[in-house]
């Protein structure tokens, strides 16, 4: 009784709740799919400050150790919001009840790049019989799934090397580079970083060959989220612009934010599911 007196008095009608009480912290959740987690804290910091300021709410951004942990998360509430790849977003929408939010445009017909050191004889998909190979985390659209089935598809497959999933796409693109692997494959927005940002040698790695298009990246929310939170949230991202909001969009690897819908993601499905991914 005691407590529950005290809970009551806490909850009287005079009582004036705190700015912002009501808008309590929002958990952002991102795969590591631009190198494990070791994105920059500059970059978290942008971002979070550029969506607390949009959301007029306190936000932290999460970057899970792997693929699978962002997916868990969102299905167990210790995030609200998450940046899934297609295949995490195939898996945590069924799951979970997942609902998709935005997604940059270039994600409605995303590529994956392939790579190989420009002395390594590999000029297209051909040249991979008996090589080794690199792909990112088993649970990545663009480093596993998509260029796995396009392998398959070409009569690749069953010929490569050694292979093996590096975790992420700059490690690919560096066990590659350091010959560890003969060839590689990862997101073509990552490769473009990396080549822009100084840390691969593009005289010396290059891309060889370039996937057939694909529905990848997206922002989804957990079911128990506010639709008014969802919209905010996708506003903000909606809104943003080159010209104005550059650094938030160079971290976030994208120019524009458009809506996404779950049928987009149908391709992605049936491929996991055919090659016994899902």
């Amino acid at each position: 009784m005691l407590v529950l007196c005290v809970a009551l008095a806490a909850c009287s009608p005079g009582d004036e709740p705190s700015p912002g009480a009501e808008q309590g912290l929002l958990r952002i959740g991102m795969i590591p799919d631009a190198g494990a987690t070791q994105a920059a804290a500059d970059d978290k910091r942008l971002l979070q400050e550029m969506l607390a300021s949009r959301l007029g709410r306190p936000v932290e951004v999460i970057v899970t150790t792997n693929y699978a942990a962002t997916v868990e998360a969102l299905g167990n509430g210790s995030v609200d919001i998450a940046y899934l790849g297609g295949l995490t977003f195939v898996r945590a929408h069924n799951a979970f009840g997942a609902v998709p939010l935005v997604q940059r445009d270039i994600d409605r017909a995303f590529h994956s790049a392939f790579i190989a050191r420009r002395e390594s004889g590999i000029d297209g998909l051909d040249d991979l019989a008996g090589r080794s190979m690199c792909f990112g985390d088993v649970n990545s659209t663009s480093g596993h799934l998509m260029p796995r089935f396009e392998l398959d598809e070409a009569g690749v497959g069953e010929t490569l090397g050694p292979a093996r999933n590096t975790g992420s796409h700059p490690a690919t693109a560096a066990a590659v580079a350091s010959g560890a692997c003969d060839a590689g494959v990862l997101d073509e927005t990552v490769w473009a970083k990396l080549v822009a940002d100084g840390a691969i040698d593009p005289q010396e790695v290059a891309v060889f060959h370039t996937s057939a298009p694909f529905a990848d990246y997206v922002w989804a929310a957990r079911p128990g989220v506010p639709a008014a939170d969802r919209e905010s949230f996708s506003r903000a991202l909606l809104e943003l612009r080159r010209g104005r909001d550059d650094a938030v969009l160079d971290v976030l690897r994208g120019d524009r934010y458009v809506r996404a819908n779950a049928g987009d993601y149908a391709a992605v499905e049936a491929t996991a599911r055919k090659l016994k991914l899902l």
